[in-house]
């Protein structure tokens, strides 16, 4: 089974990825955007692209990558990636389910000031690119296509995980970290995922 965590920028959709891999046994974070870094080092600016998902080959490899998880590995991939492309998202994730991979998908929502605050607590203003993405990622995300839809407004991390799990009818290990190392949890997770 493949779970892609979607949402805007400020969603919580890498910290939930990690809350469900810490929990799940033999899951995997699979992180769509690595094949995005390495595209953009690897294009001379000359013909980049501004987004690294127009490029037909992120979309390509991310599939080819996803599909290969899927038959080789038998445990839970976990992608946590913003896709709001109704095309993109056909290209990828309607692509694997039409091959018969189960792929769960959920959309991590939250209103336009809930994403500014969370964005501004990792370090990015509101005149950041995240921040400019916002309103074209919640309207895309707000479509149908884009369903399960989760509302993380009052909920913590914790509470985005269990109801994926539950919507996905995973079995989640028990949570016996200390509050202090779910903090620390969460700020190591938020340091190892800056991209400078």
């Amino acid at each position: 089974m493949i779970l892609w965590i979607n949402g805007a920028f400020g969603a919580g959709k890498t910290q939930t990825a990690y809350e469900l891999h810490r929990r799940l046994p033999d899951s995997y974070v699979y992180d769509p955007e690595n094949a995005g870094y390495f595209i953009r080092k690897n294009v001379p600016k000359r013909i980049a692209l501004g987004d690294f998902q127009d490029y037909p080959m992120w979309r390509d490899t991310n599939y080819a990558m996803l599909k290969h998880l899927d038959r080789e590995y038998d445990g839970i991939v976990i992608a946590p990636m913003t896709l709001v492309s109704s095309q993109y998202f056909d290209e990828i994730i309607g692509r694997l389910r039409e091959e018969g991979a189960e792929v769960r998908h959920f959309a991590l929502c939250a209103e336009r000031e809930t994403l500014l605050r969370r964005l501004k607590s990792r370090g990015e203003g509101s005149e950041s690119w995240a921040a400019a993405q916002i309103d074209r990622c919640v309207a895309a995300l707000s479509q149908e296509k884009f369903a399960h839809h989760l509302n993380t407004e009052g909920h913590t991390i914790a509470d985005n995980a269990e109801r994926i799990a539950e919507l996905a009818g995973l079995s989640l290990q028990p949570d016996e970290r200390s509050a202090l190392r779910k903090a620390y949890d969460r700020i190591r997770t938020q340091i190892r995922h800056i991209r400078l």
